[in-house]
């Protein structure tokens, strides 16, 4: 139903575009949006769009700075208002912060106009409250969630463009989404995934290698979460007098202590409040089907998320993956071999793209020009 293809890595900037510079990425971006509506469909602006060196490279061109965080913002920011609609036959919902709360309405809003059935709608708003939930609670990389933009087209086919952050090393981290290609959301839905950063504590249950901690997961809910209490550390410190019980005799004074141990101890060093656990008793009534399923349920966190893998993991021998699902940092390659040789033909073929849309793109001499210059110094760092 979607794939993922991919995620980059920038560093967190502060401050804004410049006005005279937004005004001029809403036109440029509009220029190179109507020649690949042209010479495509809005499904190819899709793919491109949802390849994250394609953005990179795209946002290059209009101007931005080449690897801030600000570029999945302002490159987004100038493309929702470049892109109309009724014209162009794609609606960019969403956006940064509380804008991205907005994606489910403004998807309502548009569908109208783009005659959606309502289970259409009702499909898209699914697919990006979904893209959303895997990315910040089934990826556990560190990054939280801050901007959401969701592309869809006249035909219902869409894209995800989101990006997180990470609190301790002031990096964001893009992840991009795209309706092709893949029947199971939270099997392996990369496509590609691109950053400079691993890190070895990255809990990723859509790898392949967390099929059984999925399955696990979903037993240990249906099968009524009461019992899961025992696998979590109590707030306070445990004494051993805890487990004394007091014993009667014959006599008044042959009162003594019986010292009975549990048959469970905890084994999770994190804490699951009552209110929590009352999240888990719903998903066991409403007894979810499979992982999707379960995620999908309101509440089911990260926290959530984790403490079912870990005690998968732990108690029942089901591992999940702990790989970063990262794959690789360049677009085309090196030019020392790593972490692969260049592919001169995808190279070159990325480079005439992006020049064949700039040269038919209805601008100005000297904005065209300042733009190819831009493409031609990305390309030759």
């Amino acid at each position: 139903m979607q794939a993922k293809r991919g995620v980059a890595n920038l560093p967190l900037h502060g401050g804004h575009a410049p006005r005279w510079l937004f005004s001029r990425m809403v036109k440029l971006s509009k220029g190179i949006l109507n020649v690949i509506l042209y010479e495509y469909d809005s499904d190819e602006f899709l793919r491109r769009i949802s390849d994250p060196h394609w953005f990179q490279a795209f946002s290059c061109v209009i101007g931005f700075d080449w690897h801030s965080s600000g570029t999945t913002t302002t490159t987004c920011g100038a493309l929702k208002l470049a892109i109309d609609p009724q014209e162009h036959g794609i609606m960019i919902a969403g956006g940064k912060g509380k804008n991205s709360r907005k994606t489910p309405l403004e998807i309502e809003e548009i569908s109208e106009s783009f005659s959606l059935s309502t289970k259409k709608v009702d499909e898209l708003i699914y697919s990006s409250r979904i893209s959303a939930k895997i990315d910040n609670s089934c990826i556990q990389d560190g990054y939280n969630l801050y901007h959401h933009s969701f592309l869809f087209t006249e035909n219902g086919n869409w894209a995800v463009v989101q990006q997180g952050l990470n609190s301790e090393n002031k990096y964001a981290r893009r992840y991009h989404w795209l309706s092709e290609s893949i029947d199971k959301v939270i099997e392996e839905p990369h496509n590609g995934i691109c950053c400079d950063e691993s890190k070895n504590d990255t809990l990723d249950m859509t790898s392949n290698e967390s099929n059984e901690a999925r399955k696990t997961s979903v037993d240990l809910i249906c099968d009524n979460p009461n019992h899961l209490k025992q696998y979590f550390r109590r707030k306070s410190q445990t004494l051993l007098s805890d487990f004394f019980d007091i014993k009667s005799g014959s006599g008044i004074s042959e009162n003594f202590k019986e010292m009975k141990m549990p048959a469970h101890h905890p084994v999770l060093d994190m804490d699951m409040n009552e209110q929590e656990f009352k999240v888990l008793e719903k998903a066991y009534e409403l007894q979810p089907s499979n992982y999707e399923e379960l995620i999908s349920l309101e509440g089911i966190g990260p926290k959530k998320i984790r403490a079912l893998a870990l005690i998968s993991d732990l108690v029942y021998g089901a591992e999940p993956s702990w790989r970063d699902p990262v794959k690789y940092s360049f677009t085309h390659g090196g030019k020392d071999g790593y972490p692969y040789p260049v592919d001169r033909e995808v190279y070159d073929h990325s480079i005439h793209t992006l020049k064949e849309a700039l040269g038919k793109t209805k601008l100005d001499k000297k904005d065209k020009y300042n733009a190819i210059k831009r493409l031609e110094s990305f390309i030759n760092v």
